[in-house]
């Protein structure tokens, strides 16, 4: 893909003001390493990746065997309209997130921490939303291309290490195969060597992996809508995993790989107005991931009906079944799909 650097539009540039949240230095590689081997070292005591009872250095958030279990976080926010698709970037996500925003629409927020591809996108703008659904990682890094100006200064006082274009113009670059603002795509290693200081490094944030619990019935097919769109996982024996569809059409990565996972959460939460609104005057959608709810957990052609619970913003998202018992997910890829309750 042909790009040229970028510094972000005006719309990027409406967070610029986030430097003041930088602190004094960066991170040096040494001073990253030492932290990663002590919160590793930590998590090999009871590693949440092994709800088998297995032990070693797992991703809590994929349950697979990593290099570093406790590398920096990096969330980034991507597009998922029709021109934006394909994506770059979405299967070597560990979380990717589904969001209702304005116009019924959807927006992906991707999660990285065990694998860092060389390029994720099209990065778009943030909302109000992502504040409390990434504070259960942290101190997480945000990756994003601009935000709503009264946004800002919200997520300015967040807890979130912010990484918009006009922090990190290095990070960023526009493609010229796209038309803005679908073009628009970030590094994420360079996004986090520009990052402020004290990015978070993965920790248990409730999911638990190992063998499939019990019952459950068989399943095939699922799907969610939201008002302006339609999402379905149809498993996949071949693949061993869920296959997306968005709107009819098989979800494609940009190297034309489908898009899949071995386990889909469809968590139902509620959707309602929040305070801000886009630059047409519409009002952004807010989901709420606090508290608690019914959801359906997608793995191994079964589906099993669950609930979640997430006391605080500083909580974990737990799942269990009915009698109160963890529902266990497949080692890979999670999708969780914010659905209207």
């Amino acid at each position: 893909m042909r790009t040229t650097r970028t510094a972000g539009t005006g719309a990027a540039r409406t967070a610029g003001t986030a430097g003041s949240r930088r602190g004094t230095g960066r991170r040096t590689a040494r001073a990253r390493a030492l932290a990663a081997l002590l919160v590793s070292a930590a998590l090999l005591t009871g590693c949440p990746g092994g709800g088998d009872g297995e032990q070693g250095s797992r991703s809590p958030f994929t349950g697979e065997e990593v290099r570093d279990a406790s590398a920096p976080v990096l969330a980034v926010k991507i597009d998922n309209v029709a021109a934006a698709r394909p994506q770059s970037g979405l299967e070597q996500a560990d979380i990717v997130y589904v969001e209702q925003v304005e116009s019924g629409l959807t927006r992906l927020l991707a999660v990285y921490s065990s694998d860092l591809p060389p390029s994720v996108g099209p990065v778009r703008s943030a909302r109000e939303s992502d504040i409390e659904l990434l504070r259960q990682f942290g101190e997480p890094a945000l990756a994003y291309s601009g935000a709503q100006s009264k946004l800002v200064p919200v997520l300015e006082a967040s807890s979130l290490r912010l990484v918009p274009p006009g922090e990190a113009p290095g990070a960023y670059s526009r493609s010229a195969e796209r038309s803005a603002p679908h073009n628009m795509y970030l590094d994420p290693r360079a996004a986090l060597r520009e990052a402020p200081d004290g990015v978070s490094g993965a920790s248990d944030i409730g999911f638990r992996f190992g063998s499939a619990p019990e019952g459950g019935r068989a399943d095939t097919e699922e799907a969610v809508r939201f008002p302006a769109v339609r999402y379905a996982f149809v498993w996949s024996a071949e693949h061993d995993r869920w296959l997306v569809s968005i709107d009819g059409e098989e979800a494609t990565a940009a190297d034309g790989g489908r898009l899949g996972a071995p386990t889909v959460v469809l968590q139902r939460v509620v959707i309602r107005d929040s305070r801000f609104q886009d630059r047409g005057g519409s009002v952004s959608p807010y989901s709420e991931t606090t508290g608690s709810g019914e959801a359906t957990v997608l793995r191994g052609g079964r589906a099993y009906e669950a609930r979640w619970s997430r006391p605080s913003a500083e909580s974990g998202t737990q799942f269990t079944t009915p009698g109160g018992d963890p529902v266990t997910f497949a080692r890979g890829q999670v999708w969780v799909v914010l659905a209207p309750r």
